[in-house]
């Protein structure tokens, strides 16, 4: 007589999750096409529970916390109970496993492939904890961000608030100097800043050429050579002939931040900064005698904000965000980044680039420098700036450099002073205007003059966007807050050594 039983037998085979069904005698009476495929397991109708118990345990299919035997111990005395579990099978699949018993006395057992679904409840876990993570970095941040900008913010207003009553010269001096100095870590903390968020945002794309490393260490010299003899230190550059490939800007910026620590925690001894050949590339290593850095705080000092103790206790501390930027960008180029100390005699920090090609290197190009060079005695310049208060100390600033400006509030008014007879050797723009940018303004400018005056744009905005339409357009720029020596040196290379520069992307 014909199983009353097989059509619901036949439907169960194509249910997407496998079934067991045992009878009262704890026998198998049925299993399904599905099951066949979830497990790879030798089931057949009559095996008993106990047997298919311990075949599974001891199959390692199945990856179980407890011992195999006493894993199947527990389950065979659970025969008919109803619960549910997660099997995680050793081939990475997750198989949630439901019994229930049957109304004659049985137990059915459902296997069902839970693995797309754990795999995006954890997806969405680490998500949310990475989320979360990232909140409550950026509060930190943005904490020690409001602490770091207040306390020189604070100084300065207390500063001004002195000098203007201040009628001692000398006193006024250094109040000034002070001033000064509070200025320029309020600029180094919003130029690491702003390239933070640019890095947050994804916005700092690597431009990889070729180029003889001699060059970057000349420019490292000049620019840390004066702060290393005031301090006393000794600061030497051992210049490989190499030629290596990254982009130079950032690799610069990352040099320029490990000789800056160096020289700030040294006190006695100096600096070095050479290269050894590494595999394919150079190591290039900056090496000083400083205080060193203690064990526990060699990973943290990559951290936001991280200060090691010594020099949070210090009067003048770094801002904790040079480092930080360092591995970023050394995670951006792919470059790894190294660390050597020894507690009380000095560290190591060190970059590894790749090797570049010698005949694709840029030997010739020449970049700006912030020596102040140039004379500019009675030299015209056009200065259109919207801001009254920016206009008005730029303009001294350039007369105390001997320069005659001519300074408009727009584009209207500077084309008003060309049509009266100016003619500038220089013209000096902001980027936002009211109406126009600064491009707009020059091309107008050099159509009255007849001729391609020189010209540079200084801005605010460092959008990427903004600085390649600068570019596009042949001019220079500088980023506000300006550097006057910065300045001084463009200047000059615009008007007396124009080879000189060269517009970025160009």
């Amino acid at each position: 007589m014909a199983d009353p039983l097989l059509p619901i037998w036949a439907g169960l085979d194509v249910v997407p999750s496998g079934l067991l069904v045992w009878a009262a005698d704890r026998k198998l009476a049925y299993v399904n096409d599905t099951f066949r495929r979830i497990c790879d397991l030798p089931v057949s109708v009559g095996l008993s529970f106990d047997e298919f118990t311990f075949a599974l345990a001891r199959s390692h299919e199945v990856i179980f916390a407890d011992e195999a035997d006493e894993w199947a111990m527990g389950e065979i005395a659970n025969f008919g109970v109803e619960k549910q579990s997660d099997y995680l099978f050793a081939a990475g699949a997750v198989v949630q496993v439901t019994q229930a018993p049957t109304r004659e006395g049985g137990m059915a057992v459902t296997f069902t492939d839970v693995t797309a679904v754990k795999r995006n409840e954890l997806a969405l876990r680490e998500a949310k904890e990475a989320a979360e993570a990232t909140d409550e970095a950026k509060s930190r941040f943005l904490r020690a961000a409001n602490h770091d900008l207040r306390q020189p913010l604070a100084s300065l207003k207390i500063l001004i608030y002195n000098c203007i009553r201040e009628e001692d010269a000398h006193h006024r001096a250094d109040m000034l100097h002070a001033m000064g100095v509070a200025a320029s870590i309020m600029e180094d903390l919003l130029g690491a800043l702003l390239q933070i968020g640019q890095l947050d945002a994804g916005r700092i794309q690597p431009r990889i050429t070729s180029f003889q490393i001699s060059q970057l260490f000349e420019r490292l010299d000049i620019q840390f050579r004066h702060q290393a003899e005031e301090k006393g230190l000794k600061l030497r550059f051992v210049t490989p002939r190499g030629t290596v490939a990254t982009d130079r800007a950032l690799l610069e910026r990352i040099l320029s931040n490990f000789v800056a620590n160096a020289i700030r925690f040294t006190e006695v001894g100096g600096v070095l900064v050479g290269c050894r050949r590494e595999g394919k590339g150079l190591r290039i290593e900056v090496v000083d005698t400083g205080r060193g850095i203690r064990e526990n705080e060699r990973e943290r000092v990559f951290e936001e904000f991280y200060r090691v103790a010594e020099e949070r206790r210090g009067q003048k501390s770094g801002l904790g965000l040079g480092l930080n930027i360092v591995k970023r960008l050394a995670d951006l180029l792919e470059h790894p980044v190294g660390l050597k100390s020894s507690f009380g005699r000095g560290s190591t920090f060190s970059i590894s680039v790749p090797f570049g090609n010698i005949w694709h290197s840029d030997v010739g190009e020449t970049d700006i420098s912030e020596a102040i060079a140039g004379e500019f005695a009675n030299t015209p310049v056009l200065l259109v700036e919207d801001d009254d208060i920016l206009r008005g100390t730029m303009t001294q600033l350039l007369r105390r450099w001997g320069i005659e400006v001519h300074a408009a509030a727009d584009e209207a008014e500077a084309i008003r002073l060309a049509e009266t007879g100016v003619s500038p050797q220089l013209i000096v723009a902001d980027y936002n205007l009211k109406t126009r940018t600064g491009v707009d303004v020059i091309r107008a400018l050099r159509a009255v003059f007849g001729v391609d005056t020189p010209a540079m744009i200084v801005t605010a905005d460092a959008e990427p966007r903004v600085l390649e339409s600068i570019r596009e357009a042949g001019l220079p720029v500088l980023i506000k807050p300006v550097s006057p020596p910065r300045l001084r040196v463009l200047m000059h290379n615009l008007l007396f050594e124009p080879s000189l520069v060269k517009a970025p992307g160009r």
